[in-house]
């Protein structure tokens, strides 16, 4: 990959997918384009920027899904899982207990292990006669059709879960599990890109965007963040990874005590942050 390479696809994925690509993994670059190259049939890695540079929109959509990392696992950082569970929810029923609806977003789900997370947290909470709706979303279509599927390998069921949470919320299939029909009820999913308009969201209780924003640059994650926190309810909570945080970017949020979980600065929190 040639300088020139690296640049115009550095401002290529910024521009889509707010995405801030890393000097000095040219190689690591190349094999992540692999699928793409063989997808659209060219012969090796400058056919593909030969017409990348000529403006196919559908092949810079599926460059840009490419640079995208989907790692992740079942109830990924078990310690935020908890805090949820036992401080963040039990305050949010409470507040919603005459309504009893409760709306929660998970961006950049990738292959779906955190939206599956929050359904089976959920589905031992005993919500019987509430309206939950369980929205997650990526912007990779590849990772979006597998989070969907709701298949997994013996490998990914064990990293996080235990065998009870296995017998219980999956089906064994030939190469792996499935995702029982319950749970793949309390789930939406849909093909999202973090940079594209975020009307369709709003009175949002539970905004999970966690390991996305370390792969951004500052400007995509000021937009993120500042358009998220409109997406929340007065009281409603925004979590983030362990190495995020928008301390210095945006003055939007206030941090409940524990870290990693954030509320709208202008929000009564009151409640919320002595339950935790």
């Amino acid at each position: 990959m040639t300088e020139d390479d690296f640049h115009f696809l550095s401002r290529l994925v910024r521009r889509r997918g707010g995405l801030a690509l890393s000097d000095g993994r040219d190689a690591q670059l190349e094999r992540r384009l692999l699928p793409v190259i063989r997808r659209f049939g060219f012969r090796d890695f400058d056919a593909l920027m030969k017409n990348l540079r000529l403006g196919d929109d559908a092949l810079a959509a599926a460059v840009t899904e490419a640079m995208t990392v989907n790692e992740t696992f079942f109830f990924r950082d078990k310690d935020q899982f908890a805090r949820l569970r036992h401080q963040v929810l039990p305050s949010l029923l409470a507040a919603r207990a005459d309504e009893k609806r409760l709306r929660i977003w998970s961006a950049a789900c990738a292959s779906g292990q955190e939206a599956w997370s929050l359904a089976i947290l959920l589905d031992g909470m005993a919500l019987a006669g509430w309206t939950i709706e369980l929205i997650a979303t990526d912007m990779s279509g590849d990772a979006i059709t597998r989070a969907e599927a709701g298949i997994y390998s013996q490998y990914d069921v064990m990293r996080g879960l235990s065998l009870e949470d296995v017998a219980r919320h999956f089906v064994p299939q030939e190469r792996g599990f499935k995702i029982s029909d319950r749970l793949k009820r309390m789930v939406s999913f849909r093909k999202f890109n973090l940079m594209d308009s975020f009307g369709w969201l709003d009175d949002l209780d539970i905004v999970l965007c966690r390991n996305v924003l370390i792969h951004f640059d500052r400007a995509a994650r000021i937009s993120v963040l500042e358009r998220m926190a409109e997406t929340l309810s007065s009281d409603g909570v925004l979590l983030l990874g362990e190495a995020e945080t928008p301390h210095h970017l945006t003055a939007l949020y206030q941090e409940l005590p524990g870290g990693g979980i954030y509320t709208r600065a202008r929000a009564q929190v009151t409640r919320l942050s002595a339950a935790i």
